[in-house]
Order: structure tokens, then C-alpha cells, then sequence
């Protein structure tokens, strides 16, 4: 059995990237924490949130690289001298991987009640029609 490859397609050319970006996306190995949504703000705009509770902005960290917004987070851990009977809540650090679009600019992001807000805004397509002259062999 062959993988079947965007190339295979005889009317998809020059698709080489997005293929190689679907390929990243699903080995970026995003567990389940921490839990996010994602919701489409405007036609053009988009806002993903993550559930950071326990976590300061000092350590939460945002980054672009490549065409991938990455979020990381790292508590420091304070426990020293506690004694705890029972820790439910463990100092974990996180890192969270989203493939951006060409075009995709990361705006700002918002620490509010536990919850870090990161905008997202789409360029608007500019509507392009090109006329291509026929020459005469």
C-alpha cells in the first residue's frame, strides 16, 4: 500500500508546502494539556485560548517560529519547606504547537481569570484575476 502524497493529484501543483505543513501539524505531539479552544472572532480573525490556571505571565512565553505559534509554560517550583498530604496539583511546564496559514499574524494575547487569550488575524485575499496572451506559434 502507497501513501497517497498531494503530488499524486495531477491537478494540485505546487501544493509541495502545504503538505509538508499537514505533516508538522500531526507530529507536533500536543498531549492534552493544557485544554485550548479555538473560535473565529470575525471572518478574519480567530482567538485561541488555553486554560493556564496556576501559571503568572513571567512564566508563560509566546513565540512564532517557522509559521508555528508555540506557547510555553513553566512554574517554578516553590514548594520547599511545604509539606503537603496530598499534591493534586503539580508545577508542569507545557509547550503547545499551532501551524499558521500564510498570512495568519499572531496579535496580542491576554491573561484574564486563569484563561491566556492569543489573537489572530487573517490578511484579506486580494481578489487577483490575470489575463494570460496567447501567442501565435
Amino acid at each position: 500500500m502507497s501513501k497517497l502524497t498531494l503530488g499524486s493529484y495531477p491537478h494540485l501543483l505546487g501544493f509541495e508546502q502545504l503538505e509538508r505543513l499537514l505533516e508538522r501539524s500531526s507530529k507536533t505531539g500536543n498531549e492534552g494539556y493544557p485544554p485550548f479552544n479555538i473560535e473565529q472572532t470575525s471572518d478574519f480573525s480567530y482567538r485561541i485560548t488555553l486554560a493556564v490556571a496556576g501559571f503568572a505571565e513571567a512564566d508563560l512565553s509566546i513565540t512564532v517560529e517557522d509559521r508555528q505559534l508555540v506557547i510555553r509554560g513553566r512554574q517554578s517550583d516553590n514548594s520547599e519547606g511545604r509539606v503537603f498530604l496530598h499534591r493534586g496539583i503539580a508545577a508542569r511546564q507545557f509547550q503547545r504547537m499551532f501551524v499558521l496559514a500564510d498570512g495568519v499574524e499572531v496579535g496580542e494575547a491576554v491573561m484574564e481569570n486563569g484563561l491566556l487569550h492569543v489573537d489572530l488575524t487573517r490578511a484579506v485575499p486580494e481578489a487577483v484575476v490575470q489575463t494570460i496572451n496567447i501567442r501565435k506559434g
